[in-house]
């Protein structure tokens, strides 16, 4: 089943952030779409929730450097 979260990331600088946080995201097994934004400190992603789910991309997130509010 498809779904599509928001979360607040903070931390993010540059285009450089988004682009890391992004193909991060992408390449989990079940991300169909991701767009970042550091000037609203948002990340927005599709992901198929019976391949992965929420606690699984934050911990990418965090991991990449980034804090997810």
């Amino acid at each position: 089943m498809t779904e599509s979260i928001q979360l607040t990331v903070t931390g993010m600088k540059c285009g450089g952030c988004e682009s890391n946080v992004s193909g991060k995201l992408q390449a989990i097994p079940g991300v169909s779409a991701v767009s970042a934004s550091f000037k609203e400190n948002r990340v927005s992603i599709e992901f198929d929730s019976a391949q992965t789910d929420i606690a699984a991309l934050t911990q990418v997130i965090t991991g990449a450097g980034f804090v997810v509010e």
